[in-house]
């Protein structure tokens, strides 16, 4: 009896997390019916960066790897993208394939680049997996900028459109309810849909027996390596999976951006990437999705107002830039997270789910 009573309560409770997940759902679907392009594309940025730092979370959150080479991988899967759909016209190098094939095999680049590094990463942990990621970041802005024929060098190169079943998401106008459609609101349902496939696989990893062997390898790596679990192994596997997150962000970067510049995939990208899960929630999948929205957000809207907000203004103006006060503003929640909320700005909500739950019991 008590059994039943605890399921029907329990399922009371959900009922009104699902209606608020799907008025949120429906919300997100409206959105490029009644937003400018700026803010689609802002909202865009935020979709590549949750897709990202997804990834990292795996590693650095689930796992307890620290990388720094994220930046590396985002700019495998921009590339590799351009290299295998460009059709050589501008000059540089290009494959000519259909831009969904040539999305899915830049995102296994991005996979292949880091099985390569996985040896290295099953074998170090900590600073030492740090410092040797970090070396990623050089070779990786070294290429960009001399492989002139591959990249395009310090300019960049054009990003060839994405076809889709016979719809192109460039900036040709398809009216929909009477609304024209460019690139910006062709790709954000693309970019949900992407989003929440990597957001529900990730959950499912975290909450299955993966999941549980990674939490174990980051509490306490010689208990797990007793307990049976290839440490190594899994260390490495989950790089390689980290890494081929990052490439499905740096594409769907690629894609908005329409050009690759060597400079935005530096150390200061990877840099965010590690604020964006410290912030929304280390092992968690709405923290990563929550932290990454956050900092990739925060300086475009300073820019967007950056002539109302006190101190910050245009370079050269005398105030500070919206991009550095960003900065400062993350920096500064980096810290308020870890003095007053350990586990992220997600944390409390799932606290007060548990307890509230417990509660009713």
């Amino acid at each position: 009896m008590s059994e039943t009573l605890t399921a029907r309560r329990t399922a009371a409770l959900a009922r009104p997390r699902l209606w608020v997940r799907a008025a949120a759902g429906a919300v997100l679907l409206a959105l490029p019916f009644y937003l400018d392009r700026f803010w689609l594309q802002a909202g865009l940025f935020a979709i590549a960066a949750a897709i990202g730092a997804i990834g990292i979370n795996l590693l650095t959150g689930a796992t307890g790897q620290l990388s720094m080479g994220h930046a590396f991988f985002l700019a495998v899967g921009a590339y590799g993208y351009c290299a295998f759909a460009g059709d050589g016209s501008d000059g540089l190098t290009g494959l000519g394939l259909p831009g969904w094939l040539a999305a899915v095999l830049a995102v296994a680049l991005a996979g292949l680049a880091g099985g390569v590094f996985s040896p290295i990463a099953g074998r170090l942990r900590g600073a030492y997996l740090g410092i040797a990621t970090l070396a990623l970041i050089f070779i990786g802005q070294h290429v960009l900028f001399n492989a002139h024929d591959l990249t395009g060098g310090y300019n960049g190169r054009a990003v060839p459109p994405l076809s889709l079943f016979g719809l192109t998401f460039d900036d040709s106008e398809l009216l929909v309810a009477q609304v024209p459609f460019g690139s910006a609101e062709k790709l954000w349902y693309l970019g949900l849909a992407l989003l929440l496939a990597g957001a529900l696989f990730a959950r499912g990893v975290l909450r299955g027996r993966p999941g549980r062997a990674m939490n174990a390898i980051r509490d306490h790596r010689i208990a797990a390596g007793v307990m049976g679990i290839p440490v190594a192994r899994y260390r490495a596997a989950v790089f390689v999976l980290s890494s081929m997150y990052a490439g499905l962000a740096g594409v769907v970067l690629a894609l908005v951006f329409q050009r690759t510049v060597p400079e935005y995939f530096g150390m200061m990208l990877s840099l965010e990437y590690l604020a964006m899960i410290v912030i929304g929630g280390l092992g968690s999948v709405a923290g990563a999705v929550v932290g990454g929205v956050f900092v990739s957000l925060l300086p475009q809207v300073l820019n967007r107002y950056s002539d109302v907000l006190p101190l910050v203004s245009a370079p050269g103006t005398g105030g500070i830039a919206p991009g550095e006060a960003a900065r400062y503003l993350y920096g500064a929640a980096v810290v308020a997270v870890v003095l007053f909320l350990p586990g992220g700005l997600v944390r409390p909500a799932a606290r007060r789910t548990r307890s509230t739950s417990g509660g009713e019991r």
